[in-house]
């Protein structure tokens, strides 16, 4: 018997130091170069590790969100910031012989920080360097490499055409890849749908380093899970190909704002009936934040009403004066401007700002950040729409962004990409939390008073699931270390509703060995 426990011991102690040693990062590096098989290919040329001098430097290039850029946020083994994507393969092949997970990230913008943070010894593979983007005019697409970000996109389309637009994002910084991943959204929604859903095509690397180089080769059902339902739960992305999208050559953009004081409720209230039944080339976000009121110390709701049509300033009034008069949208409050200027105007650059700035893909204000989301299918009452005005001033930190559906976003089945918001939604809620004053209390201020918010908007948003937008990632809706289907089936029904079980399936199928995996990624049916 006490043979028997000796050898166990030895076995334990023989297994915890082969695991220390596994994910070392010496060690991680010395895998990396046996497993490189094309001598002319160095990977470890692009490999940083904690002892390099600029491990830190290219971590933190690509955190917009201070929340995970903290001494005490769980810290990669190693960097891979591949120049070629054959520098992929011996990264994967480490990843499956070592005890160390793979976080791939584009352009960093996870709101909870998966693509750069894990709960388990872990690397990065950073896509930075691919960031190509092809414009075909006689096609009317364009091919994208997923570390490329929406102003360079944007900016690359510009060049080559003015009639020619894509319906994507409003920050420009964000990364391709983790965007149209998750279905992507924009100014344009109404009127094209998603990102996701002008995707035509698509490459993917799967974890045993194989590329499936268009659609056919992957498969229907791979191209369609990749679409909308995280393409980190079953391999990277090498890039989409994507249908460009017929823009005029001038849009309108304006932006009102009315305070509680000047009538803002009623507005409101109209809003919420307008916003998604009104003409599809319209779109008109709302934002609710606080300003001062009138007496000293005093706090209010400002409702802003941001625009854009894609037409002139006649049709823009035109269809306003009709729609929504009660704004009172007047000439001197809308600016012209190409398609490409609206982007910077939606980025909150100052009209008149050159278009080059969107070749830059580093974020230039850092915050800590939180974000949450809501799906709202039938209009708040005026006595509800009032208690959350209220509820604002009192909570304090929290903005929210009200986005309108309808168009385009209503007619496609929900079924038709892993995004399943589609009819009978009227607008999408996000809720903004950011500060920049540092702290662990602070932060748990902060993240208290966006858990009070939600929690105070069940009975006005969707339930049954209680749906939820994964390019707002939220760890809050559920999460598992493990990934196994229960703990997934909590945070997917709600990101995915019914197209959850299709995933799963997909992902069974693809990644049986749930070798993609994360926090929140898509599990494996066991």
């Amino acid at each position: 018997m006490e043979k028997l426990l000796i050898i166990c011991l030895l076995l334990i102690s023989v297994s915890v130091a082969t695991s220390q040693s596994q994910t070392d990062p010496e060690t991680f590096l010395r895998c990396l170069v046996r497993e490189g098989s094309n001598p002319q290919v160095f990977i470890s040329d692009v490999t940083y590790i904690p002892s390099n001098s600029s491990f830190t430097t290219v971590l933190r290039r690509r955190i917009p969100n201070l929340r995970f850029d903290k001494p005490t946020t769980p810290k990669p083994i190693a960097i891979i910031t591949p120049t070629t994507w054959s520098h992929i393969s011996p990264a994967l092949a480490c990843a499956r012989l070592l005890p160390v997970q793979v976080r791939i990230r584009s352009g960093g913008h996870d709101f909870e920080g998966l693509s750069y943070t894990s709960t388990a010894p872990f690397f990065v593979i950073d896509l930075l360097n691919f960031k190509s983007v092809d414009v075909n005019l006689t096609e009317g697409t364009a091919w994208v490499d997923t570390g490329a970000t929406l102003g360079e996109l944007y900016y690359k389309i510009a060049e080559k055409s003015n009639v020619l637009g894509f319906p994507a994002g409003l920050c420009t910084t964000l990364g391709v890849g983790g965007h149209i991943s998750g279905g992507g959204y924009g100014t344009m929604m109404r009127k094209y749908g998603l990102s996701a859903d002008n995707v035509v095509g698509s490459r993917i690397i799967d974890s045993n380093g194989n590329t499936y180089f268009d659609r056919m080769s992957m498969g229907e059902e791979l191209f369609w899970a990749v679409r909308g339902g995280g393409a980190a739960s079953f391999g990277i992305v090498m890039g989409y190909k994507i249908r460009l999208v017929p823009v005029p050559e001038k849009v309108t953009v304006f932006s009102v704002g009315k305070t509680v004081g000047e009538g803002a409720v009623d507005l409101i209230m109209k809003w919420q009936n307008f916003s998604h039944s009104t003409d599809r080339n319209l779109f008109v976000k709302l934002t609710l934040t606080l300003v001062n009121g009138t007496k000293p110390g005093e706090k209010t709701v400002l409702a802003t009403f941001i625009g854009m049509n894609l037409g002139g300033l006649d049709k823009t009034l035109n269809v306003m004066n009709r729609d929504f008069p009660e704004l009172k949208l007047k000439k001197t409050d809308c600016t012209e401007m190409r398609w490409i200027n609206s982007v910077l105007f939606w980025a909150g650059f100052p009209i008149g700002t050159p278009t080059s700035v969107l070749r830059n893909p580093t974020v230039t204000k850092k915050l800590f950040m939180k974000r949450k989301s809501d799906y709202v299918k039938r209009p708040v009452s005026r006595t509800g729409l009032g208690l959350i005005l209220k509820k604002l001033v009192e909570v304090d930190k929290v903005e929210m962004n009200w986005i309108p559906y309808g168009g385009r976003m209503g007619e496609i089945p929900s079924s038709r990409t892993p995004f399943p918001h589609r009819g009978g939604n009227l607008f999408n809620i996000e809720y903004i939390i950011d500060w920049s004053e540092a702290g662990d209390d602070v932060e748990k201020d902060h993240l208290a008073s966006a858990s009070e918010m939600y929690k105070f908007m069940t009975p006005y948003v969707s339930s049954n699931p209680r749906e939820a937008f994964l390019n707002y990632r939220d760890l809050d809706i559920g999460s598992g270390v493990n990934s196994t289907y229960q703990e997934g089936k909590i945070y997917g029904t709600k990101y995915f509703k019914d197209n959850f079980e299709r995933l799963v399936d997909i992902k069974t199928k693809f990644d049986e060995i749930n070798f993609w995996r994360n926090e929140q990624s898509i599990p494996v049916r066991k």
